[in-house]
């Protein structure tokens, strides 16, 4: 048929087929990916290391990138990649720790606030109102350097700090929850309060937590690797993120790649945990 002849599209008529739905989900599919890939590198981090991450070689220190060390090596001769693919597990690891002690306090707290109200909301309020007027990266900060240096006491740091914040979420939806029909149903048929706690609002409330914990892992691994740097974490010889940062700090000018493959390290599984938790945020 003649172009000329062609019928003009009409208003609100589509001028084509719809966008693939796998297309509208790239981001999600991006990040599980970057996860996948950041996950395998550290699970398999003894199969791909090409050295032992804690190997010292004082004849090879910051020797450019080649067969042997595939990323060259740092200030004490060790290999870049290697240290770079063990610190995958261990900086995950810590950040998964945290995750599980925060959530494992703020999920009952934010329950118990949300769901008995009155004085018990109030007092738990109250606490909670303490510990958010300090920021808590500085508040982190400062029980880290009273407990000392250490992995255990920044982890415990975070646990004690950050839960707060999450609960004061949490019970936010819970208020939501309550109102809904479908718990003024449980409690008309006799249910017990256990029941519509655990069987009603913690089952509908499960994938908003999810998409909490899916954001704050980034933020809680960058955070980690931020108080590793400044040496209130992980202490070397760890093969950690935030402790090559530190490592390499010295020979930023000269060497800045040795900053710069860490740090890039951060970067990707942060934008990867982010693109996850927005993909699993769309009801769609």
């Amino acid at each position: 048929m003649d172009r000329s002849q062609r019928r003009p599209i009409e208003a609100g008529e589509s001028a084509g087929p719809p966008a693939s739905k796998w297309a509208s989900k790239a981001p999600v599919w991006a990040g599980a990916a970057i996860v996948l890939l950041v996950l395998g590198a550290g699970a398999f981090a003894p199969l791909l290391a090409p050295n032992d991450p804690l190997a010292v070689e004082m004849g090879a220190r910051l020797a450019d990138p080649s067969w042997r060390y595939p990323l060259g090596t740092d200030h004490l001769g060790r290999c870049v990649l290697s240290r770079l693919l063990y610190g995958t597990r261990l900086s995950l690891f810590h950040a998964l720790l945290v995750l599980a002690a925060v959530f494992a306090v703020s999920i009952p707290v934010g329950l118990l606030a949300g769901y008995a109200g009155g004085r018990t909301d109030r007092f738990i309020m109250r606490i909670i109102d303490v510990l958010l007027a300090f920021p808590s990266l500085i508040l982190s900060l400062a029980v880290a350097a009273m407990l000392g240096p250490g992995a255990l006491h920044l982890l415990l740091a975070f646990a004690a700090v950050w839960w707060a914040g999450y609960a004061r979420i949490i019970r936010g939806l819970v208020l939501q929850l309550k109102q809904r029909d479908y718990i003024t149903a449980a409690r008309a048929a006799g249910s017990s309060q256990g029941r519509i706690v655990f069987d009603h609002i913690l089952r509908n409330a499960a994938r908003p937590i999810g998409v909490l914990a899916s954001m704050e892992l980034g933020t809680i691994l960058l955070s980690l690797a931020g108080l590793s740097f400044l040496g209130l974490g992980a202490q070397p010889p760890t093969p950690e993120w935030g402790v090559m940062l530190g490592d390499s700090r010295p020979y930023m000018q000269t060497v800045p790649e040795l900053m710069l493959y860490p740090g890039l390290a951060i970067a990707l599984s942060v934008l990867g945990f982010n693109l996850l938790a927005e993909g699993l945020r769309r009801p769609d």
